[in-house]
């Protein structure tokens, strides 16, 4: 039996990070992954794949609708999905082999194959032409992610009534897509076949997108996405979805209970995730999941109930999210090593990838509220942003929340071009407990859309902003 100081169950952004991390520090580390490749949903069937094809549907959105005002002319653009769909897989495949490669750059011993425990401190690996073998390993880290959740009584059959796996490989352009579900990943699935044409209606039961998110950033969103020629049907629970053929009836109640029906020749439902933990045979080494499949962690630690195994990611309690796994992967990883890490889970920052792009961290207009925390707001308008103007760009603002006492920063939320990256700012700023009036006499280059950072922190400061 091959021993390890550290065995990590699961190579998406949490496990492939956590095993090169305890690589560096010295410990050597196996890592065990179910299917053929590595990186796990984000890489997969997640981040990097939607993302390609939100780059790619906007490039021709705006070969359609901004080349001429451009002035650069050009034949009508037409939709090569095949090819869209080519390019998206030759980004997944070239990613694919840099995880490979930093495995073997950092001694990292790698078994393809379903790992389930054994033992407390056993691992078995099922192969797919069925054979196994155990190894052991002093830590164990469980990093295995999520898995789209799916409601009992809709039929998801993967052809007409379909998960965001299905959607990043579409065979045709749907002529009405029903999206059920208005969150980040609804919002960005349907953001992309809204711009390449297809007529889209997005089902959710809450009362604005992004329900999650500060409640103005769903407000804006939608705003852009209507523009689309996108339907809202919001507040509306789902009853039923079928399909007849190549038609699917998706059925609803609005607030009043009112019966609303909704046809389309597809039905993508995005209604969240759930971890993912089938087959890890938990019971074995002495753990249980909860109601919601979550494991069970030290909060100081990240170690499960009994010694020795841990959990990250999506397999435990908060946001389901890429960055947030890789820190946890990390911090696992030093606690291993005796070091005395630390998260500030506060300041993991949230991304919505369409475009507009959305993008937020720490605290929300409305969690300040219930909190009964007073604070002053802040916001700047893309349309004041020189940047934008020169861009096109115009869709969004900048939101800052400073303590009304104090002035530091509780939260900032933007919604516009380039907020995924703006965001970092915001970021770096709360983690060294910055005031509004920090941020707002830094000098930002002229014109960037960071612009809006500091503009909306001057109109948090007695309304002090220029621009606007």
């Amino acid at each position: 039996m091959q021993e390890f100081d550290v065995i990590v169950i699961g190579s998406g952004p949490g496990g492939y990070v956590s095993a090169i991390r305890s690589a560096q520090l010295g410990f050597k580390v196996a890592i065990v992954e179910k299917y053929s490749v590595m990186g796990g949903t984000c890489l997969n069937v997640g981040c990097i794949p939607s993302k390609a094809l939100l780059d790619s549907s906007e490039h021709y959105h705006n070969a359609v609708h901004s080349f001429q005002e451009h002035g650069i002319e050009i034949a009508k653009p037409k939709v090569n999905l095949d090819q869209m769909i080519k390019r998206k897989a030759g980004v997944v495949a070239n990613l694919n082999a840099g995880i490979a490669y930093l495995m073997k750059k950092n001694k990292i011993t790698t078994f393809h194959g379903l790992g389930s425990f054994d033992s407390a401190k056993t691992v078995k690996v099922t192969k797919e032409d069925g054979s196994s073998e155990v190894i052991s390993g002093k830590n164990i880290i469980i990093a295995t992610g999520s898995k789209p959740t799916v409601l009992p009584f809709i039929p998801v059959d993967k052809e007409r009534i379909i998960t965001s796996t299905e959607a990043l490989k579409m065979k045709e352009i749907p002529k009405h897509l029903i999206v059920i579900g208005a969150g980040v990943i609804g919002a960005e699935l349907g953001s992309v076949y809204a711009r390449l044409g297809s007529k889209v209606s997005f089902v959710e039961f809450a009362d604005s997108m992004i329900p999650t998110m500060d409640k103005t950033m769903g407000k804006e969103l939608q705003k852009s996405i209507a523009k689309l020629g996108a339907d809202f049907y919001l507040s509306h629970k789902v009853t039923s979805a079928a399909v007849k053929g190549k038609e699917v009836t998706v059925k609803a109640q609005d607030a009043s209970g009112k019966d609303v029906e909704i046809k389309g020749d597809y039905c993508l439902v995005c209604i969240g995730r759930r971890p993912y933990t089938d087959g890890l045979n938990l019971a074995a080494a002495g753990l249980t999941a909860d109601e919601r499949g979550r494991i069970a962690v030290d909060e100081h630690t990240l170690q499960t109930s009994v010694p020795g195994i841990y959990a990250i990611g999506d397999v435990v309690r908060g946001a389901m999210l890429a960055h947030k796994a890789e820190e946890e992967g990390t911090f696992v990883a030093e606690v291993i090593a005796g070091q005395k890490p630390h998260i500030n889970y506060n300041l993991i920052p949230g991304v919505v990838y369409t475009w507009p792009e959305v993008a937020s961290v720490g605290k929300t207009e409305q969690e300040l509220k219930a909190a009964g925390i007073a604070y002053k707001e802040g916001s700047f308008p893309f349309k004041a942003l020189g940047r934008a103007i020169a861009s096109g760009d115009v869709d969004g603002l900048a939101k800052v929340l400073a303590d009304a006492n104090t002035d530091e920063i509780l939260g900032v939320h933007i919604i516009g071009a380039r907020a995924a990256d703006m965001i970092a700012e915001a970021v770096v700023a709360m983690e060294y407990r910055a005031s509004a009036e920090d941020v707002a006499r830094m000098s930002h280059a002229h014109p960037t859309y960071t612009e809006a950072m500091k503009e909306a922190c001057l109109a948090a400061t007695a309304k002090r902003s220029i621009h606007s």
